[in-house]
């Protein structure tokens, strides 16, 4: 393999959306143009125009529309000066003509669009407030808790603790509201209703993991919507069950003396668990399949199902207050301020597993046990959100629809509380499960009919909102093993719908309802702190993006909801919580691991950002003090020499710039330049890029990458050193390959390019690294052996220091160690100068061994000590060059008239001194040659290009230098310290 060329890479990387690299040939002038990306020095280099994707190409006749002005009128021809057709075509205003046109696609990854808003695809007939958000959310909140469960919350916690529990539970769903509210007033929504709104805010890793959280509380929901509907069934009709079951309870009776109280044993028929398993996984399979039906269907039946449920609630609370004048059992006392009384404090005592009280029972009721119970009877307020893809305005209807039924709840919630605890004796509260049915006027029956039907629609309800819930976490392409998941648009979610109701199955299985709602409730939370989180962190940025319609709301009211749905979620169960927080962890592990990018602008990016912004901020302008120096290298990527079409940049370049990081750590600048018109290249330019950053994140490199078009690679580099980066967040290291094959291509113009990127980074106080033997740059897991030399001539504040300790901490590099080579000029001076070196490496915690080296001065070059043959044979050489080279100067000046002209500015040459140059050249490569023949690598300082010397010569002292030396870093640093001796 030739010096400078790459004939295989293995990190060969496939070229993006069809685009090939332009392939260089050897008869033509633009050898070192490697591809569209490559960038070459010259202005006369030709540059192809390379096809781009069908979106640019769209792109460009949209901007070329204008020049086809002759097919239009003349009053459509000043229009199109301001590109009309174009926004016409995007917008679809020509449908108000009549005209039919093509609806635009959304556009992909990686495409750029100018505007994207587009008329949304007819849907069919859209639903309101009222039906659309407030009805479900009513029907689902409003739901089993509240019929056969709310009586015996009340006898078990007492009127005061249940009134505090309501508000307690209500104040978190309310809080939760305002901040639904606000993100879905904040831009249109699409289907996935809270996965939907934190994935946009927190990004997918947290949108997936609380997703698939919430669709596993959906999903168990259903089961127990099930299994309240079964018991409400078996309650009413005992006959129906096969495994009918009855507990004895004792309770306390005062004696008719009302002197010592008696103990009263009571036996009380309660279904057999088998029964609750059997019916409900025989209602589990009926609900599927009527989901399977459609969910068209399905929305047509749901406001029938509303209709029982509103009846029985008037039925329940004229039963209530007509309970006094009805033939009911002697617990039910109607209403009374003495029951009030006597129900007002709590009474937790130990139950079964069905609740029913037993001094002996293994479950022992308080009031967190109760938040984890009551906490689904308030859920629900998403029912809306869920269903934003058939509303007619989300932004009206949501905010609206979701706290109306909220407080609507919320309040008859409070005033059941304090009816309920007057209607009926403790005994009473916590024995009889469905007193509501058995105050109903006229009669019970029509309590079971509305739970029934009540607990069906909301089961109904899961069991299509959880599988399109999960459809639409796989139809964003995050993880892969959800892909089996997806559906097209319009089709129905059927494999989904089956793992749902495994799910519910799994669950009814259990037949607890006391068990299955504490495990809702943890998943709810977890969501419901989700979408609090997410609104806290929109408004607490404050993003230009973040202007949410609803104005009822603030960060605070969002940090105190997330704090109660925590706070709510440690008082139920210490367990649960960990296990759903570990089961989240777990999941967005996952994502990170195997799930695909998705930039959807979430909050987490603008929290990055406004962090980046104040962080730079605080650094101002001034420089960065030693301690806190970090090389921010600025990779040149393909200067010069020649690599395969679809590498955009040097490989060993970006393992070159991760040895420059501590512990990876850093930031690198990705840079390649195109020659040509910015205006013709500007789409190339961004499609070069794009595949230089897929590079660098193939290549596992911290960086970024930066694509620059210019008439020529110094006009460009000299624009990037003046202009890339910001505040003290500009690249200080400039790092390129060493041109080793411009005099074997005979390419005249790289020491032109060679000195003016040179002088520009000495101008621009830039550090500059130059890379000699890059093709044999060790790669991560090949160990070297030997030492890392460093030729320290001048002083660069420590850079080269630096560079050698940075290399130590590769694991290449790792076995090697450091000789520091001084050059003294006299003999006297080389003991004071090593102890100097030496004190100063210990003071720097550096542990290298010092030589010193004599460079004898120019008047004693005379002596002519020994040198090595492979240097005395350079040396010749280049002298020769520089003579021949110097005589065509010389004769093309006499010709013209003109005095020696190089680079295309006079000069003038002292060739004694050019002389004196190759000399001590000659010097200092014949010493490395000596010493550092076999070192690993060794680093030595650039000498900067002198003036009035033309580029050519420089170039000769350059090669004379590198002669011979496999493996070399050229560095200067740039006249500041980038290492301290103080702590």
């Amino acid at each position: 393999m030739e010096n400078g060329e790459i004939e295989s890479v293995d990190e060969e990387m496939p070229s993006q959306n069809g685009r090939q690299y332009r392939p260089v040939v050897s008869d033509e002038r633009a050898v070192i143009q490697m591809s569209s990306m490559g960038s070459s020095s010259y202005t006369d280099i030709p540059v192809k125009k390379i096809n781009m994707p069908c979106q640019v190409e769209t792109a460009a006749s949209v901007r070329d529309g204008p020049h086809e002005g002759s097919r239009h009128s003349q009053n459509d021809s000043k229009l199109e000066l301001f590109g009309f057709d174009s926004l016409v075509n995007i917008l679809g205003l020509k449908s108000m003509t009549g005209e039919q046109i093509p609806t635009p696609s959304s556009p992909r990854d990686s495409e750029d669009v100018s505007i994207t808003v587009g008329r949304p695809k007819g849907t069919g007939p859209k639903l309101g407030t009222m039906m659309g958000v407030f009805v479900p959310c009513f029907q689902n909140i409003l739901g089993i808790i509240y019929y056969i469960r709310f009586s015996w919350i009340v006898g078990m916690a007492g009127i005061g603790e249940g009134l505090v529990l309501v508000a307690f539970c209500g104040s978190c769903t309310f809080l939760t509201g305002i901040s639904l509210s606000a993100i879905a007033t904040n831009g249109a929504m699409k289907g996935g209703g809270p996965y939907y709104l934190i994935g946009r805010a927190l990004g997918p890793e947290v949108g997936v993991s609380i997703g698939l959280c919430f669709f596993l509380g959906t999903a168990v929901a259903g089961a127990m919507y099930v299994l309240g509907a079964v018991e409400t069934f078996l309650d009413a009709l005992p006959s129906a069950g096969f495994f009918r079951e009855s507990v004895v309870v004792i309770t306390n009776s005062t004696a008719s003396n009302g002197t010592k109280p008696d103990l009263v044993a009571t036996t009380v028929s309660t279904p057999s668990l088998h029964d609750l398993q059997i019916y409900g996984i025989v209602v589990t399979i009926l609900l599927c399949f009527i989901v399977f039906g459609g969910v068209k269907m399905i929305n047509r039946v749901a406001p029938a199902f509303l209709m029982p449920v509103l009846f029985s609630l008037l039925c329940i609370f004229i039963g209530v207050f007509s309970a006094s004048r009805i033939d009911a059992s002697s617990g039910i006392t109607g209403l009374k301020l003495q029951t009030l009384k006597e129900n007002w404090s709590s009474d937790y005592q130990r139950t079964t597993n069905a609740g029913i009280p037993d001094p002996e029972g293994p479950v022992y009721w308080n009031f967190n046990a109760l938040v984890g119970l009551f906490f689904p009877a308030v859920t629900g307020i998403m029912a809306g959100s869920n269903r934003s893809a058939s509303l007619k305005d989300t932004q009206r209807s949501i905010p609206i629809g979701t706290l109306a039924a909220t407080l609507t709840t919320s309040s008859l919630y409070l005033i059941s509380v304090l009816l309920f605890g007057a209607l009926a004796t403790r005994e009473e509260l916590l024995t009889n499960r469905l007193l509501t049915a058995e105050v109903a006027w006229p009669f019970p029956l029509i309590i079971y009919v509305g739970i029934i039907l009540s607990t069906l629609g909301a089961a109904l309800q899961s069991l299509t909102g959880a599988p399109r819930l999960l459809a639409a976490i796989a139809n964003d392409d995050i993880l892969p093993v959800l892909n089996y998941f997806k559906v097209t648009e319009g089709g129905e979610p059927h494999l989904a719908t089956l793992f749902t109701a495994f799910i519910c199955v799994g669950c009814v299985v259990i037949g607890n309802l006391d068990l299955i709602t504490p495990t809702i409730t943890m998943f709810f939370l977890l969501c419901y702190a989700g979408v609090n989180l997410s609104c806290f962190l929109l408004d607490l940025l404050d993003a230009p993006s973040w202007r949410p319609r609803w104005k009822f709301h603030h960060w605070s009211l969002s940090l105190l909801g997330a704090s109660l749905c925590i706070v709510i979620m440690f008082l139920i169960s210490w367990t649960f919580t960990v296990v759903s927080l570990a089961l989240a962890s777990l999941i967005y592990y996952y994502v990170s691991l195997k799930g695909k990018a998705g930039d959807w602008g979430d909050g987490f990016k603008s929290a990055y950002f406004q962090l980046a912004l104040r962080s730079l901020r605080s650094l101002g302008a001034n420089q960065v003090h030693p301690k806190n120096w970090y090389p921010i290298p600025l990779i040149f990527c393909r200067p010069w020499g020649k690599l395969p079409e679809n590498v955009p940049c040097h490989p060993k370049l970006a393992d070159f710039a991760n040895c420059m990081k501590k512990k990876g750590r850093g930031m690198s600048i990705f840079v390649s330049i195109i020659d040509g018109d910015y205006h013709e290249l500007a789409e190339d330019a961004k499609t070069a890029c794009r595949q230089l950053s897929t590079y660098i994140d193939y290549k596992r490199c911290e960086g970024v990458a930066e694509i620059i078009v210019a008439p020529n690679m110094s006009d460009g580099f000299r624009g990037i050193v003046q202009t890339m980066g910001l505040g003290n967040l500009k690249p200080n290291i400039i790092v390129m390959r060493y041109p080793e094959i411009w005099r074997r291509e005979n390419l005249t113009q790289i020491p032109s390019t060679f000195v003016s990127i040179i002088n520009d980074c000495i101008i621009a106080n830039k550090a500059v690294v130059i890379v000699k033997g890059l093709d044999e740059w060790p790669g991560e897991y090949q160990r070297q052996f030997g030492t890392i030399d460093l030729y320290w001539i001048v002083r660069d504040g420590g850079l080269m220091l630096l560079l050698s300790q940075l290399l130590l901490t590769k694991a290449s590099f790792e076995s090697c160690k450091i000789q520091v080579f001084c050059i003294a000029e006299e003999d006297t001076e080389a003991e004071e100068l090593k102890a100097d070196v030496k004190k100063f490496l210990y003071d720097l915690r550096m542990q290298a061994e010092v030589i010193v080296v004599t460079m004898r001065s120019w008047e004693a070059h005379m002596e002519n000590g020994p040198q090595q043959e492979d240097s005395v044979e350079a040396f010749t050489s280049a002298q020769r060059r520089i003579a021949a080279y110097l005589a065509e100067m010389k004769e093309t000046a006499q010709k013209e008239g003109k005095p020696l002209m190089a680079d295309g500015k006079p000069v003038v040459v002292n060739e004694q001194q050019v002389d004196k140059f190759l000399y001590t050249t000659l010097k200092l490569n014949s010493t490395i040659l000596k010493y550092s023949r076999m070192a690993a690598v060794v680093l030595v300082s650039l000498p900067p290009p002198p003036l009035n010397h033309p580029a050519y010569f420089y170039m000769e002292y350059m090669d004379l230098l590198v002669e011979n030396v496999p493996r070399m870093l050229i560095v200067r640093g740039y006249r500041r310290d980038v290492v301290t001796l103080f702590t």
